[in-house]
């Protein structure tokens, strides 16, 4: 038995000792006795960097920012000017709209450690923060952990195409009830769905009428399937006096490892999140932020062929889930996440989580890491190996098979 198996028998028994405990452990060790499927491990609760490489020219401008040694390694809080300015550039003319890279930018470690940033400027205990169920796990941590009021948002990803499925209604009920703060990911993570430009206008409108702050996270914005439209909140009419895009080159281009983010927008939130950065990093690691110069500089075709590349496992992935009795799940618009809802199980949702990592070598995210209604569901990073994400998903689907109720 493993460290993490040996972890849950562990807080299984603290959480109920005695008999009770021991029953547990001997129901978990059942559980795990089916026949192993044979097949390589793939774990789809992240992206392969083996399988899609990183993006070209990255490592030649990393070796570019090492050779200029110091002066590289020690950037201004907020990042390298000279860099600040040529991705604002690139940015604009992806997003649509004007950035000041002086005053409209950082780039952070990470983007997850933008998001930190971006809701420690705007969230303090108490503050209502609307956000969106299901959405990325780590939106409903931070806002628990800065001791906020989290007030959901439904979103039926699930309805009509072309829409992300986000209750409008239920979004300005929560500003009428004082929520400062709205976050939310466009893609949506974990389902892939995109927001309509209807949607996005129907957003900007409600935060500039109450005067809320919107934190987007638009990580995977880049890779939209089937000549999909995507709308840029920070570009459409009514633009919200205070908003923060986060973005990155993480996941579409394979740079993960690099640990690089960028936020951008309200020049008087960019100060606050770069007051907190001089406290809990300093800067995002001065050498890696040289690989921003290879960002939206790839070479021509590039982000199509990897757009084309990933729609293709994501289509052969939702072809195998299409032939499971009772299986929902909605295509993703974009990203590299599916979402799929099992049908009802003998077993928890999490306890199958287990099951496919014993007895089919697959490794997925439980659904309710991204909001308690998401209880059916488990998340995919389909960017894989093609024919080994294929192969996982067909021992998964046997395994559904084993454990249908």
């Amino acid at each position: 038995m493993n460290t993490l198996d040996s972890k849950f028998l562990k807080l299984s028994t603290e959480n109920a000792p005695g008999q009770e405990g021991q029953q547990m452990r001997q129901d978990f060790r059942s559980l795990l006795r089916g026949d192993v499927l044979p097949g390589r491990m793939v774990d789809f609760s992240h992206g392969d960097v083996d399988a899609f490489l990183p993006s070209p020219g990255a490592y030649e401008a990393f070796k570019s920012g090492f050779r200029r040694g110091g002066a590289q390694a020690y950037t201004e809080y907020r990042g390298n000017a000279a860099i600040r300015t040529r991705v604002a550039q690139n940015l604009a003319a992806f997003t649509g709209a004007p950035v000041d890279g002086d005053d409209e930018m950082i780039i952070t470690p990470g983007t997850q450690g933008a998001l930190f940033l971006a809701i420690a400027a705007t969230v303090n205990a108490g503050t209502k923060v609307a956000v969106i169920e299901p959405d990325y796990f780590a939106n409903r941590k931070l806002v628990h952990f800065f001791g906020a009021e989290l007030m959901p948002i439904a979103l039926d990803y699930a309805g009509k195409a072309g829409m992300a499925g986000l209750d409008l209604g239920q979004l300005e009920d929560a500003l009428k009830a004082g929520a400062q703060v709205f976050v939310f990911s466009n893609p949506n993570n974990p389902t892939g769905v995109i927001y309509s430009a209807e949607e996005i206008t129907s957003i900007a409108d409600l935060a500039a009428r109450y005067d809320a702050t919107v934190i987007v996270d638009q990580l995977y914005s880049r890779l939209v399937y089937d000549s999909g439209t995507y709308t840029h909140l920070r570009a459409v009419r009514t633009v919200p006096a205070n908003l923060i895009t986060i973005m990155g080159p993480s996941k579409t281009e394979s740079l993960s490892g690099f640990r690089l983010g960028i936020a951008f927008g309200s020049p008087q939130l960019i100060r606050r999140m770069e007051q907190l950065q001089a406290i809990v990093s300093l800067r995002a690691a001065g050498y890696s932020q040289a690989v921003l110069e290879a960002w939206f500089t790839e070479p021509s075709g590039w982000i199509n062929e990897r757009t084309r590349l990933h729609q293709a496992i994501r289509d052969d992935l939702l072809e195998l889930f299409g032939r499971v009795n009772d299986l929902r799940v909605r295509v993703p618009d974009g990203g590299s996440y599916l979402f799929p809802e099992l049908p009802d199980l003998s077993v928890s949702i999490e306890d199958f989580a287990r099951i496919l990592r014993h007895q089919g070598n697959v490794i997925v995210t439980p659904g309710s890491e991204f909001g308690p209604t998401s209880h059916q569901g488990v998340r995919l990073n389909f960017s894989q190996d093609h024919e080994a994400a294929v192969r996982a998903v067909e021992r998964m689907i046997e395994l559904i098979g084993r454990y249908r109720e």
